[in-house]
């Protein structure tokens, strides 16, 4: 977690970029539950607590509320977006299309020397695997996917994952998932990788929307049992998760264990 005293030194003579650096800050806080779903953000609380003026705490939130972490609120502030299965479950259902077609692109355009470099991130992600570093692998797991989206060659896929990505990467470290999940999602990322050195774009694409899939089932068995949830939401969506997680017997994550 990044330290909260942002102050730029005072030889630094461009602080436009104040309000962005604010802004990751409190995402930051957002995506690991220190700013809970739901909760008012207090501008005199954050200005004291980040050492900014409202300025650039207004104009970070107006980043974030583009981003949908951050409701603004007319006349009242804001507040951290709550989080409802449907959305999130139509989030993932989006998400497992993009991150297969930018598979299928990848094994088409990218070179070996991007590919050994995937590789290269993939293997240390596996080293906090073993280690049982979640946080750590949970990082490198986001920077594999975001690679693979640049290696895609379309900017226009990558900006929608990333856009998407923010909306659904607090869910997805506030999920807890069993060490057996664990297990098998690094079991998935290895046929990913082998499937994209053997450049099989169609095996890929499966690979990756079954991953994004299975992805979906456990943080939907996380905020379920939770209450993190602001909401049910839509059961036609949300419902499919759910039918699909009974039919293979998943159990509900146990808490104290973060998302892979």
């Amino acid at each position: 977690m990044q330290n909260i005293d942002i102050a730029i030194p005072e030889e630094t003579p461009d602080k436009t970029s104040l309000h962005l650096k604010v802004a990751d800050i409190l995402r930051d806080k957002i995506t690991f539950g220190e700013l809970a779903p739901g909760m008012r953000l207090t501008e005199r609380v954050l200005c004291e607590e980040l050492k900014v003026s409202r300025t650039p705490l207004r104009e970070a939130l107006k980043t974030l509320a583009s981003e949908g972490l951050v409701e603004l609120l007319q006349n009242r502030g804001a507040m951290v977006t709550p989080m409802t299965l449907a959305d999130t479950a139509q989030t993932f259902e989006v998400l497992s299309v993009l991150e297969g077609l930018a598979g299928e692109l990848a094994c088409a355009r990218a070179d070996v020397t991007a590919v050994a470099e995937l590789r290269q991130l993939h293997e240390r992600m596996r080293a906090c695997y073993q280690l049982g570093d979640r946080e750590g692998y949970f990082e490198l797991n986001q920077a594999i996917h975001a690679q693979l989206f640049l290696l895609s060659g379309n900017p226009v896929l990558a900006s929608t994952h990333d856009k998407l990505n923010l909306r659904l990467r607090r869910a997805r470290y506030f999920a807890n998932v069993s060490q057996s999940r664990w297990d098998r999602a690094m079991q998935e990322h290895d046929l990913i990788i082998e499937a994209l050195e053997a450049g099989n774009g169609k095996r890929l694409r499966a690979l990756m929307e079954e991953h994004i899939r299975n992805k979906c089932d456990v943080v939907i068995a996380a905020l379920l049992s939770s209450g993190a949830v602001s909401a049910i939401g839509s059961p036609a969506t949300t419902g499919l998760a759910l039918k699909r997680r009974a039919a293979r017997g998943k159990r509900a994550p146990r808490r104290g264990e973060s998302i892979s």
